[in-house]
């Protein structure tokens, strides 16, 4: 594999980089991306207030999280093909009008079939955001630059992560609202978002405000050869299951971490990370690095000369090596040296996480980016349910021993790039027949 990823050199950029306007539109989805997660997670840190009030058992709240990830999945189908056939702009605005109404929603449930249906709408929504981000990025920056925007604006999913407890904080200690006043005035970060989306997003030469000399850099990767490829071919190509299957070998891990890392803790260390924040803040701050870190070295080696086969291949697989530490994690009496190695594994998924979202449009037409991304998406939203299911069957029989569990997600990642380097073997743009 080396040899042939090696052996590949990268056409040198005619362009001098120019202009700094496309930053703002990272900004701008930097900015989404906190809202995003911010609505999604704010369920499981009002989840045991809710749980008291309305007498949920945990196979109610079970089945209320299964109907989210159940919705997601299915949505990347459905977002990736709307946002390829309207654009960024218009397919995105969709996106967080519905996702902004199933989360305002949860302030008028009032029994576990009601939470479901405000979860489904809520995942149908929040589904069309990576799809948008991806193709948004595509028309926004070029090839060697891609990588490192996409990892920005992935880091602020642990930033909403973050900001999640302070918000509910904020509405509920300091402005005094309830849980049902806190999910309907929070909404009004997603209807912030949606003008500023609509005021500030265009593709760059339809701005107006972007520079000649900015918009040469953007534009100066070859023209593609292919305009527009619908599902039927898509779901054809070995380029769009190489994507699919790198998610959905790798996306059951940052699941894992979000959903089952409080109950490692609260069991290992005696510590509720809902309460005590620290360790969690430490550990998403070092994902956060391992983002834009990915995305940087991913598109330094291009810009360097190498293959873009090369560059995004060697990064995920420096990635993968950054997850081994969770091997040695079960059975630290150390509680923030497990925080310290669980962080750089967590980094070293979103390294990874970064440098595959910018695989698609390495391979596949703009037009065809939001469909791709969706696939891989819906792939890795299956991989999730299988691992949630996994680890609970794992706990059981092992009397609660992550030690398996751990080891598993450090192989996945290798996996995964076995897989797509044997699906495209170059990252070479898909063709068309006849073309």
């Amino acid at each position: 594999m080396a040899q042939a990823i090696a052996g590949e050199e990268a056409a040198a950029a005619p362009v001098p980089r120019a202009g700094r306007y496309r930053w703002l539109i990272v900004a701008l989805l930097f900015a989404a991306t906190t809202v995003n997660y911010i609505d999604r997670t704010m369920l499981g840190l009002l989840a045991p207030v809710l749980g008291d009030e309305l007498r949920w058992s945990e196979n109610d709240y079970g089945n209320i999280v299964s109907a989210f990830q159940a919705a997601y999945a299915l949505g990347f189908l459905l977002m990736g093909w709307l946002i390829d056939r309207f654009g960024p702009k218009v397919g995105y605005s969709i996106a967080i009008a519905i996702w902004t109404i199933g989360h305002v929603a949860h302030g008028f449930a009032s029994s576990v079939v009601s939470f479901m249906l405000a979860r489904v709408v809520l995942g149908v929504g929040e589904a069309g955001h990576f799809p948008s981000v991806v193709r948004a990025s595509s028309e926004w920056f070029p090839q060697k630059e891609r990588a490192y925007a996409i990892g920005w604006v992935n880091s602020a999913t642990t930033i909403g992560v973050i900001l999640t407890a302070p918000t509910i904080a904020l509405f509920m200690r300091v402005l005094g609202f309830d849980w049902r006043e806190t999910f309907i005035y929070t909404g009004a970060f997603g209807v912030v978002l949606l003008l500023l989306w609509l005021w500030l997003y265009s593709n760059p030469r339809e701005s107006g405000k972007v520079s000649e000399a900015e918009l040469a850099w953007i534009e100066h990767d070859p023209p593609e050869k292919v305009a527009r490829l619908g599902w039927s071919r898509i779901v054809t190509k070995r380029e769009a299951w190489a994507f699919a299957m790198a998610k959905f070998l790798t996306d059951p891990v940052w699941f894992l971490m979000l959903f089952w890392l409080p109950k490692y803790f609260s069991a290992t260390y005696d510590v509720d990370l809902k309460v005590v924040l620290l360790p969690m803040v430490v550990m998403y701050l070092l994902s956060d690095v391992g983002s834009i870190a990915g995305g940087w070295v991913s598109s330094k080696l291009i810009e360097r000369g190498r293959s873009v086969n090369f560059a995004r291949k060697a990064t995920m697989l420096g990635a993968g090596c950054c997850v081994l530490p969770l091997l040695f994690v079960t059975g630290l009496d150390n509680m923030w040296l497990a925080v310290l190695l669980i962080g750089i594994a967590l980094a070293g998924h979103q390294a990874f996480s970064s440098t595959i979202l910018s695989v698609p449009p390495d391979m596949f037409p703009k037009r065809a980016v939001g469909s791709v991304i969706g696939l891989g998406g819906f792939m890795g939203g299956v991989g999730g349910m299988i691992m949630a299911k996994s680890t609970g069957l794992v706990l059981d029989a092992t009397g609660g021993n992550y030690t398996l569990i751990f080891a598993a997600c450090t192989i996945v990642y290798f996996l995964a790039v076995l897989a797509v380097h044997l699906l495209s073997p170059r990252l070479a743009p898909v063709t068309v027949e006849g073309t």
